[in-house]
């Protein structure tokens, strides 16, 4: 008994050691095993992100080209990110910042502001393609027409080559000053024809209506809206009419490349309005002028980079 006895502890002893050494056996090898990667973090339908982009035009004549971005390193190198006919400068280099986006169809109010920030819709094709991203990491986002900025047919207008200009012109006061904004309708004035170049005579001019001449030459060039026109002839009879004839040095190929200005504002409210020249039609004697952006109806590319994801909150203040 005695010696039966004396195994116990012994038994016992190996047993704890068994345990505790089956312990840290477990310990170590769930220290050391290899882990999987945490699942990022994902832009989700509802969040608040900031995200940096190069909007590129996928479609069209100026195809390739850079029409916006929120970076400043891209926004003055044209040499590598050539830029599309409307691009512009911002106003201030602190205006290059990553754009705060709401991410879904409709934001609270179309914009808010949250934590500081001003968070704004977009377009559905640029938030619908954010969607499942991860941050830090550059993606390209491809935008059909039908999920981007649609075309708005009334800004859109077929213009003749050869356009005939009254040597003498009798209009409203109201008229002649969105024409002419910076003339002062006084009789005896001459200035120079904004649109056409040549000089123009105000030959009378009351609280109602104000006359002027054009003071054209056959064989001038004149630039109509940003190209070259020539005068091919002039006809004037002494009764006060006559008529001027000026032709369009518009060809083919430019197409979509060219970019005009006009005091008509046919999509604005403005005196004057940007247009592109978007197709010259020698058989029906034609140019097109379309006051849409050229981003309108286009295919767009956005290389985005998601830099901050804020996932929704109860309120939006």
């Amino acid at each position: 008994m005695p010696e039966k006895a004396s195994i116990i502890p012994v038994v016992v002893l190996v047993a704890i050691v068994l345990v505790a050494g089956g312990a840290t056996g477990a310990y170590l090898y769930e220290k050391n095993r290899p882990k999987s990667a945490p699942t990022p973090l994902t832009v989700a339908v509802g969040d608040n992100i900031t995200v940096n982009y190069i909007g590129i035009l996928g479609s069209g004549p100026e195809q390739g080209k850079v029409f916006d971005t929120s970076l400043l390193s891209v926004a003055y190198d044209n040499a590598t990110y050539p830029k599309a006919l409307q691009y512009s400068l911002r106003g201030s280099l602190s205006q290059y910042a990553p754009l705060p986006v709401y991410v879904g169809p409709s934001a609270p109010n179309g914009q808010y502001t949250l934590n500081g920030v001003n968070f704004s819709e977009v377009i559905p094709g640029f938030w619908q393609g954010l969607v499942g991203l991860p941050g830090n990491q550059s993606h390209a986002i491809v935008v059909p027409p039908a999920l981007g900025y649609p075309v708005n047919s009334a800004c859109i207008e077929a213009l003749p080559l050869t356009v005939k200009v009254p040597v003498f012109e009798t209009i409203s006061g109201p008229v002649f000053t969105k024409r002419y904004p910076t003339v002062v309708a006084t009789t005896g004035a001459s200035f120079d024809n904004t649109t056409y170049g040549w000089k123009t005579v105000i030959l009378s001019a009351n609280s109602t209506s104000v006359t002027i001449e054009n003071l054209a030459q056959a064989g001038n060039t004149t630039y109509l809206q940003g190209w070259p026109a020539e005068v091919t002839n002039v006809t004037s009879t002494a009764n006060g009419s006559g008529m001027i004839t000026v032709q369009n040095e518009l060809t083919p190929t430019e197409a979509g490349h060219l970019k005009g200005t006009s005091s008509t504002g046919l999509c604005s409210s403005t005196s004057e309005d940007d247009f592109i020249v978007t197709a010259v039609n020698y058989t029906s004697g034609t140019f097109t002028e379309d006051y849409n952006q050229e981003v309108d109806g286009a295919t767009l590319i956005f290389v985005v980079t998601v830099i901050d994801i804020y996932v929704p909150v109860a309120a939006v203040v």
